[in-house]
């Protein structure tokens, strides 16, 4: 926001850039305007959006993941090199105020106060999903022998309990790997089922032309190829000659 006046090509008289520098100091603002009133406490307001439903203490309503607001971040401490931030916020609700933060150790957000978080996990391991290696666990995998012994027959063991399902995966997708032998197949037979559908329409037109018929032909089956063998048909000559005999 800030900066749109050195977009706009406008310097005023009395600027000096020896003395102010830039534009901002000119006008004794920020370059983030409104966002940074709270900057000297160490808050910066952002628009955050909810990372998941939870429910409001103050009116009890349900606020849904992806709702934005207006809050002020704050950085509260550390792990390990990675900071943490919390994040407050009024109910647009309410007045209550929720206050949420970063848990970098399980990639996720903390309710510190304010709100309820509508439980919708499930065990990353039952599911059978890749868990992150924990900090501790990892220094025992580089210090304890044994340990790291155990893991690796673990690891083999569930690697064996999955080659089935990774062979039958390796197998659809190779089924479907060349795409262009498919793709020319696919089209051979669109063409030869084109080329007889059209060979049937003229067919129909030769019949309909033939006979004065101005109805649509239904398609030809067995049963009617059947029944038309059983059909004998006589000209008038012979039907003629048959009566003046009899």
């Amino acid at each position: 926001m800030g900066e749109r006046k050195g977009v706009n090509k406008y310097y005023p008289p009395d600027f000096n850039p020896e003395k102010h520098g830039s534009l901002n100091r000119y006008h004794k603002s920020h370059p983030l305007r409104e966002r940074a009133r709270k900057l000297s406490q160490g808050i910066l307001i952002i628009r955050f959006e909810m990372p998941y439903n939870i429910w409001c203490d103050g009116c009890k309503n349900h606020i849904g993941m992806g709702v934005r607001y207006n809050a002020e971040k704050k950085k509260v401490g550390n792990y390990y090199t990675t900071p943490i931030y919390r994040f407050r916020m009024k109910c647009h609700l309410c007045v209550n105020y929720i206050e949420m933060q970063t848990d970098p150790a399980n990639c996720d957000y903390v309710i510190v106060s304010g709100a309820q978080r509508k439980e919708e996990r499930w065990d990353m391991a039952d599911n059978e999903q890749v868990l992150t290696t924990e900090h501790e666990k990892k220094q025992k995998l580089e210090t304890d022998a044994m340990f790291r012994l155990e893991h690796g027959e673990a690891d083999r063991s569930t690697l064996k309990k999955a080659l089935p399902t990774l062979s039958h995966i390796q197998e659809a997708q190779s089924a479907w790997k060349d795409d262009f032998a498919l793709n020319s197949m696919l089209r051979k037979r669109f063409r030869e089922k084109k080329k007889a559908l059209q060979e049937e329409e003229e067919r129909d037109q030769a019949l309909q032309a033939k006979a004065s018929l101005a109805i649509p032909l239904v398609p030809e089956t067995e049963d009617d190829r059947r029944l038309a063998a059983l059909l004998k048909f006589h000209t008038l000559d012979c039907a003629w000659g048959w009566w003046a005999w009899a």
